[in-house]
């Protein structure tokens, strides 16, 4: 039986410096550098029991929308993002920094 697709809420957590879905069991973690110019996704967390659904893919464009929205660059430390999801959504790739400016 497929899953319904719907898609998941994503919370932006500031305090903490995530994205997470509703029920806090997945998220992507970030930091901020360059006076809050640039946001280094460091981490992309999805629960075995949540894998498959798109999870880390929709903490990844609540995360780039963020960073679009506030004139912001990404630099996609995290695995997934540089090797699975920029790869999935080349569009994006003008978002991220291609020159290391820390």
């Amino acid at each position: 039986m497929e899953a319904p697709s719907v898609t998941p809420m994503i919370l932006w957590n500031e305090s903490q410096q995530k994205f997470e879905t509703e029920d806090k069991k997945a998220y992507l973690q970030y930091e901020l550098r360059n006076g809050g110019k640039v946001m280094d996704i460091v981490h992309t967390f999805v629960p075995s029991s949540k894998r498959g659904l798109g999870l880390a893919s929709h903490l990844c464009v609540s995360a780039f929308n963020h960073a679009k929205a506030n004139s912001m660059s990404v630099i996609p430390t995290c695995s997934y993002v540089s090797d699975t999801f920029l790869p999935r959504n080349p569009s994006l790739n003008s978002v991220v920094q291609t020159k290391d400016i820390l």
